[in-house]
């Protein structure tokens, strides 16, 4: 009897590349480069870029994907040239669960907007009047997540994206090319910075407790909340709480009723096909601690502590689009009490 082998679907190659902005890092496309049934939303895009990454994964480790198994290194760009007027790239970012078979579009990631310059120029996306020879390049881009401007300041040495550099930053090892990100016009009048009404609100989470929460919906929605009201100091590290599924949980509930109360969904089971957003983050006083690369940090040298979840994991980072919006918090909060 011969045997007959089984036929397996030839592989399907995709122009990418892999490209780090802030603290985080993702696989860009341009959206002509994807296979026509993906270039719309739908079940096809989701399923490219969850195998793309490497999802679901049931160990954790994403190895068979270029997710590196963490919310800021397993994301997905796609650029394409803008249909807006006086933009210049359109700006598509999809959070991609790690053990989901899901991918979450409802928000932007701040740090990743970094990069989006670069590829843009490097893809010819950017019409090439409006880069120079030197100098640096105003890339416009629309953010179509959330529908919104931001403007990227890519550096440019003889009509190339400048890449090295001397800037540093901290959650990342090495120094290079300082990228300047704005956030043009967040909340637009037609929209409510505070979508609950109130500055700061008790919310209450039946069975776990009712905490003092500023909700705000500005470049990302967030729920702020005090870090001593959670029983935390505000200088906790990721092992401190990632390792510890009871506070994982209790933080995924309390994610959950903010949602609901911020209307950004209508039912509390919405919450797991939305982990991207709203993002729950605590707040402390300013005290001494030391970083996880072991640097130490004097309470003198910075006016607040801020830790943060993303995609149900304490982030190693402070999200670029939630960080402009701490200030405005703890203000609040000052002006309350």
């Amino acid at each position: 009897m011969s045997h007959v082998p089984q036929v397996h679907l030839p592989q399907v190659k995709v122009p990418a590349t892999y490209i780090r902005g802030g603290t985080s890092k993702g696989v860009f496309f341009n959206l002509t480069d994807l296979p026509e049934r993906a270039q719309v939303p739908g079940a096809a895009r989701d399923n490219l870029l969850l195998r793309v990454i490497g999802s679901p994964d049931p160990y954790g480790k994403q190895t068979d994907g270029m997710g590196g198994a963490t919310s800021s290194t397993k994301e997905t760009v796609i650029l394409a040239k803008s249909e807006e007027i006086d933009h210049d790239v359109d700006y598509l970012f999809g959070q991609v669960a790690i053990d989901k078979a899901f991918v979450d579009w409802s928000g932007n990631c701040g740090n990743l907007t970094a990069a989006v310059g670069s590829f843009a120029i490097s893809s010819g996306l950017v019409d090439n009047d409006r880069i120079p020879e030197n100098g640096i390049c105003t890339v416009r881009v629309w953010q179509k997540n959330i529908g919104k401007t931001i403007i990227v300041q890519v550096p440019i040495v003889n009509g190339e994206v400048q890449e090295t550099g001397d800037f540093e930053l901290d959650g990342v090892t090495f120094p290079a090319a300082e990228v300047p990100v704005e956030f043009i016009a967040p909340v637009d009048p037609s929209e409510a910075m505070f979508p609950t009404g109130n500055l700061v609100d008790d919310l209450d989470v039946p069975g776990i407790g009712t905490f003092k929460a500023t909700m705000i919906t500005a470049g990302i929605p967030t729920i702020f909340l005090n870090a001593d009201e959670i029983g935390y100091t505000g200088t906790e590290l990721q092992e401190a709480i990632n390792g510890d599924d009871e506070a994982l949980t209790r933080f995924e509930t309390i994610r959950a009723y903010g949602a609901l109360k911020m209307g950004l969904i209508t039912e509390l089971s919405e919450a797991q096909g939305r982990q991207h957003t709203p993002k729950v983050a605590f707040v402390s006083p300013s005290k001494d601690y030391t970083t996880s690369s072991g640097k130490s940090v004097s309470s003198k040298d910075i006016d607040l502590h801020v830790r943060a979840l993303s995609m149900g994991k304490l982030h190693h980072a402070m999200m670029g689009t939630a960080l402009p919006l701490v200030p405005l918090r703890q203000f609040l909060v000052r002006l309350l009490i």
